[in-house]
């Protein structure tokens, strides 16, 4: 096991633990294989990194049961590479688009060539992220977003931020919340 997939999966354990990730649930990743291995995000592209970085993530989240939601890079709009299932329990649209490193990125490209039944979808929201190299993934998640501080800040070379979901609070001064 490389550096990188050691990384990953001590973060992806602890993303989970903190986060109240249960089965069924649904998690972005946007990950710039550039930026882990020391590049400026869109730069350097490698597959190596994704392909270490997804096998320090994938094993754990498909055996909690925990779907996976690889995020594009810009050049296809940040399009989100899934599961049909996960996306069809949802009610996500599916569209067409095969990602390639330098169209869609690397992790993408990773997921899509090891999920079993890959889709793309444009848009989702989900209970949690995870941020590897500032691909801003918050606009996938659900309202509202809480950072999570994990004991690992990086995967690679590149920064990682982490975050969970939860319930609006509505109401106002009488309200009770749990």
């Amino acid at each position: 096991m490389t550096e990188i997939t050691k990384q990953a999966e001590k973060v992806i354990k602890e993303l989970v633990e903190k986060s109240g990730l249960k089965k069924g649930d649904l998690l972005v990743v946007g990950c710039s294989s550039s930026e882990i291995v020391g590049e400026t995000i869109g730069k350097g592209s490698s597959l190596e990194a994704a392909q270490e970085v997804f096998a320090g993530i994938y094993p754990y989240l498909n055996e909690k049961g925990i779907f996976l939601a690889a995020q594009c890079c810009e050049h296809l709009n940040r399009a989100l590479i899934l599961e049909r299932e996960a996306a069809e329990k949802r009610g996500f649209e599916i569209v067409c688009v095969v990602p390639k490193p330098k169209a869609g990125g690397s992790f993408a490209t990773t997921a899509y060539q090891n999920f079993k039944d890959p889709v793309a979808v444009e848009e989702i929201k989900a209970d949690a992220g995870l941020d590897i190299g500032l691909t801003l993934i918050g606009m996938h998640l659900k309202h509202v977003a809480v950072p999570l501080r994990l004991s690992v800040d990086s995967i690679g070379q590149a920064h990682i931020t982490a975050a969970r979901t939860r319930p609006k609070y509505i109401g106002g001064e009488r309200a009770c919340y749990e």
